[in-house]
């Protein structure tokens, strides 16, 4: 009898608790939905999808507004595809892990190693610094950012393959997009195969991230959305027509919500890459002077409103703000993608951090 009492007692402790986590969630779902729809109506945002997992369980995943004004299509989070701008970085960063495993490619080989007819600057840089945005390689300049120019990669690195370093590499971080076209131009040349179709095989379809493409510039593609800018007066028009395709490893791939949710557990519980090549990946880098950086290879590295650790990436490009956050010890995933330029995505992103970290 005393153990049935036991028995009944904990069976009821366990439902009890399961009940709390239900409704705890469910309060959370209210509460944020609420915020992403202030978050939509004071930002003038036509579309926006956010996804959130905990315990690689999808506990709230919609869609706010519009992928289409003009035709009042609204926002699916598991068909939408938004531009993922620079969250692009990290995807590329996980194909690199894939290589750094299998022994074909090491992160602090000089590029030129894998990339012998690159010209050669005054100084030498590494993989590492390269993907840590360390090596002093440029950023855009001028309209550079919209061009409407298809490239494939390797006619992308005429841009600014001549161009001189802009700083010693090590001594300084600056962002630079176009470091991660060298890094995709690497990937081809140890793979022998398309960055993007290299990309798919290793990374999109083992974590059945199916809605995750190249953002091509000249295919219809139904289920992506479409872009946009606020002008001078507020007005909501469409960007400007752009071509990405040359800098996918850093810009150029559009995705579902739902689909980084896949990619952001990969982080958390890695199946893909071994646990030794993602400690690269997220852990910060640091200047010659001993300075943080606080970002690894792809991934921005922070402290969560818990003071426990955040891997990131932000996205900004022609018609979208994307942002993605991993917190690894509370196994908890938010994904938010947009079809707007400039929005404050990071002040949003950690309303839900705070929110859903509780």
């Amino acid at each position: 009898m005393r153990y049935s009492a036991f028995v009944i007692t904990f069976l009821t402790c366990v439902l009890c608790h399961a009940q709390e986590i239900v409704v705890q969630e469910a309060t959370q779902i209210e509460y944020a939905r609420e915020i992403t729809r202030t978050f939509l109506k004071n930002e003038s945002i036509p579309g926006l999808s956010v996804s959130v997992s905990k315990n690689h369980k999808l506990i709230w995943s919609e869609g706010f507004g519009y992928s289409d004004i003009e035709s009042n299509k609204k926002v699916n989070p598991s068909l939408t595809q938004f531009r993922l701008a620079s969250i692009s970085k990290p995807i590329t960063a996980v194909g690199l892990a894939i290589l750094a495993d299998s022994n074909r490619l090491d992160f602090d080989e000089s590029l030129h190693t894998y990339l012998s007819n690159y010209p050669k600057k005054k100084y030498d840089f590494t993989i590492r610094q390269i993907g840590g945005h360390l090596a002093g390689i440029r950023h855009y300049r001028g309209k550079e950012f919209i061009s409407s120019k298809k490239m494939t990669i390797k006619e992308g690195l005429d841009i600014f393959k001549n161009d001189t370093l802009v700083h010693q590499p090590g001594t300084k971080y600056r962002y630079s997009t176009y470091g991660w076209n060298l890094l995709s131009a690497v990937i081809e040349e140890i793979t022998q195969k398309d960055f993007t179709k290299f990309i798919t095989e290793v990374v999109f379809a083992p974590l059945q991230m199916h809605h995750t493409a190249l953002d091509f510039s000249d295919k219809k593609m139904p289920n992506r959305s479409k872009f946009y800018r606020k002008t001078y007066q507020d007005k909501i028009v469409e960007s400007p027509k752009v071509s990405n395709e040359h800098k996918a490893a850093g810009g150029g791939f559009i995705a579902t919500s739902e689909d980084l949710i896949h990619f952001g557990n990969e982080i958390i519980d890695p199946k893909i890459i071994t646990k030794e090549s993602l400690i690269e990946l997220v852990t910060a880098q640091k200047t010659k002077d001993g300075a943080s950086t606080n970002y690894g290879i792809g991934f921005a590295i922070r402290k969560s409103s818990r003071n426990t650790p955040s891997f990131s990436h932000s996205g900004g490009g022609a018609g979208a703000t994307t942002l993605l956050l991993i917190y690894p010890e509370e196994k908890v995933v938010i994904a938010i993608v947009t079809n707007l330029s400039q929005v404050p995505i990071r002040s949003f992103g950690k309303k839900l951090e705070t929110l859903f970290l509780d």
